[in-house]
C-alpha cells in the first residue's frame, strides 16, 4: 500500500496555500516546565476545523469537468462543512450525506455554504453517499480514507516543524485516521527524533484496540456512538491504519469527564473554543502524562463547531 510522502505533502501545501488559514502555535503559560506546551488551533480556519486542508487540496485536483459534474462527501460534521465551502470556492455542486443524529449547528452551516445536504440513517452515510454519486456521476471526496485528503491534513505537520524546529511530541486525535497520518507522515520526514501520538474517547477506542492487536479491530457504531466527541466516532481504514503503524509512536485514551473538562480549560486558560473532538488531544497532554514523553509538545485542536447550547454546560460545569 503506498503511503503518503512529504513530497505529496508540499505539493498539498503549494495547492492550499491562500486558500486555507495558515494557523499560528500558541504558546500555553499553564503548560508543565518540563513539557512546554503549544496549541495548533485548527479552530480557527474559515470552517472551523482542519478538514478544510484535506478537501481544498483533493478539489484543486479534479478536473474542471469533474467539478462540474459536481462532489458528494459523507460526514459527521466538519468534512461536511469543508467540501461544501470549497465546492463553493470552486463553483462545483455539492451533495452532503450527514447522519440523522449530526450536531444541527454543523447540518445549518453546511446548508449556509449551498450545499445539499441528506441525511442518512446512522450507519448507513456512506451507501447514501455511493448511491448519489451513481446517480449523479458526481465525485465522492471521503472524510479520510483518500491520499490527497491525507496529504491536506498532513500540511498540519509541516507548519507544527516549520514554527518549532525542536518539537519533541505532537498529539493529534484519532478517528478515521486521516489526520494523524498525514501529520505523522510529515512530521517524521522532517524530524525523526520527534514522537507522533494518537488520543482517542476511551468509549471510541477502536484505534487503540487496533494498534494493540496489529491488526483492524472493528467496534459497532453503537459502541462508538456513545462518546460526546461526536467527530472522533469513525474508524481507520486500510490506508490511515497503515500510515498509523508506520509513523505513530503511541495512542492514550481519554475519559468522557476529561473531554469535557478540557472544553472548558481551552475556553478559560486559552481563549479557544474547542468543540469535544477538538479538545481531545490537549486532554491527553493534561491527563496522560505519565504514559506521554516529556519535552516541548503540541496538540492539535482539530476543531471549534460546537453546539451553543452543548457549550454552555461544558462551561458551567
Amino acid at each position: 500500500m503506498n503511503l503518503v510522502t512529504l513530497d505529496d505533502i508540499r505539493a498539498a501545501a503549494d495547492r492550499i496555500a491562500g486558500g486555507v488559514t495558515r494557523t499560528p502555535l500558541l504558546t500555553c503559560l499553564w503548560s508543565d516546565q518540563d513539557r512546554p506546551l503549544w496549541l495548533k488551533p485548527e479552530n480557527l480556519q474559515p470552517v472551523g476545523a482542519f478538514k478544510i486542508r484535506g478537501a481544498y487540496n483533493a478539489l484543486s485536483r479534479l478536473t474542471d469537468e469533474q467539478r462540474a459534474r459536481g462532489v458528494v462527501a459523507y460526514s459527521s460534521g466538519n468534512h461536511a462543512q469543508a467540501v461544501a465551502y470549497v465546492a463553493k470556492l470552486f463553483g462545483a455542486p455539492a451533495w452532503i450525506v450527514v447522519p440523522e443524529d449530526t450536531p444541527k449547528v454543523k447540518i445549518d452551516a453546511t446548508r449556509a455554504h449551498g450545499a445539499e445536504v441528506v441525511l442518512s440513517g446512522v450507519g448507513q452515510r456512506e451507501i447514501v453517499a455511493n448511491e448519489i454519486v451513481a446517480d449523479k456521476g458526481a465525485t465522492l471526496i471521503p472524510p479520510f480514507d483518500h491520499p490527497d485528503v491525507i496529504a491536506g491534513q498532513g500540511t498540519i505537520g509541516l507548519e507544527v516543524v516549520a514554527d518549532l524546529p525542536d518539537v519533541d511530541l505532537v498529539l493529534v486525535p484519532v478517528s478515521g485516521g486521516g489526520l494523524i497520518s498525514g501529520v505523522a507522515a510529515a512530521v517524521k520526514a522532517l524530524r525523526p527524533q520527534a514522537q507522533v501520538w494518537a488520543v482517542e474517547p476511551e468509549l471510541a477506542a477502536d484505534t487503540a484496540a487496533s494498534l494493540a492487536a496489529g491488526e483492524l479491530v472493528s467496534w459497532s457504531v453503537e459502541d462508538r456512538n456513545r462518546t460526546i466527541a461526536d467527530g472522533l466516532r469513525s474508524q481507520p481504514s486500510p490506508l490511515t491504519f497503515a500510515h498509523q503503524r508506520a509513523f505513530v509512536d503511541g495512542i492514550v485514551t481519554v475519559s468522557e469527564d476529561e473531554i469535557r473538562a478540557t472544553v472548558a480549560d481551552l475556553a478559560h486558560k486559552a481563549n479557544l473554543v474547542a468543540e469535544p473532538s477538538g479538545a481531545v488531544a490537549t486532554a491527553g497532554y493534561l491527563y496522560r502524562a505519565a504514559e506521554l514523553p516529556k519535552g516541548r509538545t503540541v496538540a492539535v485542536v482539530s476543531g471549534g463547531n460546537v453546539d451553543q447550547t452543548l457549550l454552555a454546560e461544558l462551561l458551567k460545569a
